[in-house]
């Protein structure tokens, strides 16, 4: 029989790509989301899109979920759902309910089911923020409500592993990119190669030097914590390549020649949001290689070239 992975978020960009690993894996995915994949998974999944299930659950119905993970024996979560800092921001409130009690709500969903062997989620570098705390031993604080309520999230899954050992491994991505990340500021580079490959024109709307994830190391990074999830309530960082948006830009130019002059950057400065201590997932598997920006580029060109080129 083969595994079965819930999936929180599983519409979402990156969760399209989760699904798209857990298929090739060969597990069987469930989907809890308000709005499934729709034409996301269309161009990513294809044909393989019409056998995903989606689950009828609310993020804050433990009972519900609960429900739906015995049901369907589910042996894996991968609990992505969240609303990013804008929303956070604008309303602290719903980002508590859905950030903080949604993922108490998969946590105690998973601890009261007992067929979860594993669970990894979405941390963010946010949690770091570019604030020291009060002494050289205080951990980073987070500048805003969506760092604190990911925060909030790691320190739930420890309590989870401390008195009930469900293991779970937190994934930390910085800014992730590639093919079909359209939402959301830093969303910038990944329009970027899309304008590149239409031969578009584009200007990547924030400055500053942060680290990149390639979205295709992202999603192999959740879907290994899930089921190689060791003891205890770990806490990973993807590497992230270091570059400022000007040097992102330069690699688009680079895999592209004749887009060069058309993309360019500028706008605030964001942060970079550094780890002190970093702990980077090649602690956890140490066989871990990013995908460099060089090759992200490249690959997220390509493909829009390719769906291009099939309409």
């Amino acid at each position: 029989m083969s595994d079965v992975v819930l999936v929180t978020g599983g519409g979402g960009f990156i969760g399209t790509w989760v699904l798209r690993a857990l298929i090739a894996r060969g597990a069987r995915p469930l989907v809890v989301d308000t709005q499934p994949g729709g034409e996301r998974w269309n161009q990513l999944l294809g044909d393989r899109a019409r056998a995903i299930e989606c689950l009828a659950a609310s993020l804050l119905d433990r009972d519900q979920l609960q429900a739906a993970i015995e049901r369907h024996r589910v042996t894996h979560v991968i609990h992505l759902a969240a609303l990013l800092t804008p929303a956070c921001q604008q309303d602290p409130w719903l980002g508590c309910q859905v950030n903080v009690l949604g993922s108490m709500a998969v946590f105690d969903a998973a601890r009261r089911a007992g067929c979860v062997r594993g669970i990894s989620y979405a941390s963010s570098y946010a949690v770091y923020g570019p604030e020291a705390g009060d002494g050289d031993d205080e951990p980073n604080r987070p500048p805003s409500f969506y760092g604190a309520f990911k925060q909030a999230a790691d320190l739930i899954a420890e309590q989870y592993w401390r008195h009930f050992e469900l293991p779970s491994v937190a994934v930390r991505p910085h800014v992730v990119y590639g093919p079909l990340r359209e939402v959301g500021l830093t969303a910038g580079p990944s329009l970027a190669c899309r304008a590149a490959a239409l031969g578009e024109r584009y200007t990547i709307g924030y400055t500053g030097r942060v680290g990149y994830d390639y979205v295709e190391d992202v999603a192999e990074a959740f879907v290994r914590a899930a089921f190689e999830c060791p003891p205890g309530a770990n806490v990973v960082d993807l590497p992230g390549e270091l570059a400022t948006t000007q040097e992102f830009a330069a690699a688009i130019a680079t895999a592209l020649p004749e887009c060069a002059g058309r993309i360019d950057a500028s706008g605030p400065a964001i942060p970079a949001n550094i780890p002190p201590r970093p702990r980077y997932i090649a602690t956890l598997f140490p066989d871990w290689r990013a995908t460099s920006i060089a090759e992200g580029v490249r690959r997220t060109i390509k493909f829009y070239r390719t769906q291009a080129s099939l309409r």
